[in-house]
């Protein structure tokens, strides 16, 4: 019967020791180092408690379809003529509400330019959904 050797550090290796601090080294640095999140859109939802109710006259119906085309009345309207159009709106009615209808396929960054106009206005009241069929805007 052979017996196995087995191939061990000295102890005066100084490598192993090395080897043990630059691991502990990464993990302190990888436990202290912030990591930068993307926060997305900050959003208050309404409280449960006090349903907020929307008078028809404050309220500017959107839509944008799979092509990424805004639509108010069924009608397109450009990034431009959007900001106006909330300009307006707000103007007349300070409690301005702005529902945007969403087609499932739009396209993302048409959506994110879209809710960036609206937050650039101080909407403070906003809502969206996804559309179910056939997205029109409808006011």
């Amino acid at each position: 019967m052979k017996l196995k050797k087995f191939f061990t550090h000295r102890a005066d290796d100084p490598m192993g020791a090395l080897n043990d601090l630059s691991f502990l080294l990464i993990i302190y640095f990888l436990v202290i180092a912030g990591f930068n999140t993307n926060k997305g859109f900050l959003i208050n939802l309404p409280s449960q408690d006090k349903p907020r109710v929307v008078q028809s006259q404050d309220l500017l119906r959107l839509s944008l379809n799979s092509r990424g085309d805004l639509l108010y009345l069924q009608e397109p309207l450009s990034q431009e003529a959007l900001d106006e159009l909330i300009a307006e709106n707000l103007q007349v009615h300070p409690n301005l509400t702005v529902f945007l209808s969403l087609d499932p396929d739009v396209p993302y960054q048409r959506f994110v330019d879209t809710l960036h106009i609206i937050r650039d206005r101080k909407v403070e009241n906003f809502s969206f959904s996804m559309a179910s069929g056939n997205s029109g805007g409808n006011s």
